[in-house]
């Protein structure tokens, strides 16, 4: 996956699209990193928004990590 780093705020009028795994082919939880996990369950839900914090990725609606 390519890296892009940019030196101010990052404005989109159409959103953004976070790249989607699966808990089986989650990539290495680099710190920073936001993805997709279709398959995480928490808060009553089937798929979540994650964060990588170095070792885990972390559901940001319950916190908790996703594997």
């Amino acid at each position: 996956m390519a890296n892009t780093t940019f030196s101010g705020p990052v404005l989109s009028n159409n959103g953004f699209v976070a790249p989607t795994f699966t808990l089986a082919t989650l990539p290495t939880a680099t710190a920073g990193l936001l993805i997709y996990v279709s398959d995480a369950t928490g808060a009553s839900l089937t798929g979540s928004l994650c964060f990588g914090n170095g070792t885990n990725f972390v559901d940001v609606t319950t916190g908790a990590a996703v594997a």
